[in-house]
């Protein structure tokens, strides 16, 4: 089984222009995305998937790999299926944002780990625990579970609601996927459906299909760069590892 890691990365960005090249300790934050990446021992191989030639550049100006692909993408899985028509060889597909410097190498792993196995798997997910004063923010996306593990629902509002004290901590969804390559193919064909239209989380289109998301719980936590502010915290860190 071949498990390739792809980086979707657009240069435009409203809140933080340019963001895949904005500097962290010296180097562009796709750099240290990719470098971090790099550290899993199961993907074969990791791509960047992008629009911008600029990035391309700062891409192969370190020696990644990278993917040229359609500017006009509605969405982020339209540029992954894009780029998986140009790999047959590979099985499975970790989807790494690339605006996470920060991702855990392990949880690229884990993930990988499920689909070596279990041959029926065809799409993954990764949960943390949702912090109280992340409960009513509506870009925290948050993941309510069934006890095989599987994804019941992804919300902007809390779930489940707490009528009574929460049984089990309530779970917050971090946006790393992983999917066979025929399940992409065949996600990026479907139409939007009507959860996924009124909450704008893509996610869902699986679910509304009756497909299984399998959802992996992890303590780690991490800082996704959205904003400058959001960049000068990632810098803070990088420099007290230093």
């Amino acid at each position: 089984m071949k498990i390739a890691c792809i980086i979707p990365s657009r240069y435009g960005s409203t809140r933080l222009p340019g963001k895949p090249l904005a500097d962290i300790v010296g180097q562009p934050m796709i750099q240290r995305v990719y470098s971090q990446v790099k550290k899993a021992s199961l993907p074969a191989e990791v791509i960047v998937a992008t629009d911008d030639e600029r990035v391309a550049a700062a891409v192969k100006s370190f020696g990644g790999q990278v993917v040229m692909t359609d500017a006009n993408h509605a969405t982020g899985t339209d540029r992954l299926a894009e780029v998986a028509r140009k790999h047959p060889d590979i099985d499975v597909i970790i989807n790494v944002q690339g605006d996470e410097p920060l991702i855990e190498p392990s949880l690229i792993d884990a993930l990988g780990q499920l689909f070596i196995d279990d041959s029926t798997m065809t799409m993954a997910t990764v949960a943390s625990p949702l912090l109280e004063e992340e409960y009513n923010e509506p870009s925290t996306v948050k993941v309510v579970c069934n006890k095989k593990g599987d994804a019941m629902y992804f919300s902007r509002s809390l779930l489940p609601y707490p009528r009574h004290a929460f049984v089990n901590p309530p779970l917050k969804h971090i946006g790393i996927y992983a999917y066979t390559r025929d399940f992409l193919l065949k996600y990026a064909q479907m139409e939007a459906t009507p959860a996924e239209e009124t909450e704008s989380l893509e996610q869902l289109r699986a679910l509304e299909n009756g497909y299984s998301i399998r959802v992996i719980v992890t303590d780690k936590r991490f800082v996704g760069v959205d904003t400058p502010e959001d960049l000068k915290r990632v810098n803070e860190i990088f420099n007290k590892r230093k």
